[in-house]
């Protein structure tokens, strides 16, 4: 199976799913941080994550993906959500939680 094939496979079989830099215990960027913690707040304890430092293909892989050039990576019902930044701003707005919810 490709790169892309599993990530086409991961972000359709979880309802959240987050690429990040280490796991939700140790994350290994502020950003990966972030995002788990907002996650969190919104009341997600049961995402998926996938710790890209550990498959040099699958980090490549993500950002061909989503044609987006940073992780952490964000995707919800199989649709790509945003990065750190975003994800911020939508958890700010309230839009995240409506996300989430649907």
């Amino acid at each position: 199976m490709s790169a892309q094939e599993t990530i086409k496979n991961q972000v359709t079989s979880h309802k959240v799913v987050l690429y990040m830099k280490g796991s939700p215990d140790f994350p290994q960027c502020g950003f990966s941080a972030n995002a788990v913690k907002i996650l969190q707040a919104c009341g997600v304890h049961d995402m998926f994550t996938v710790n890209v430092l550990e498959d040099p293909e699958i980090r490549q892989g993500i950002k061909q993906y989503a044609n987006w050039p940073t992780i952490p990576q964000l995707y919800v019902n199989g649709e790509f959500v945003g990065g750190s930044d975003i994800v911020t701003e939508l958890y700010q707005s309230g839009e995240l939680q409506k996300m989430l919810q649907s």
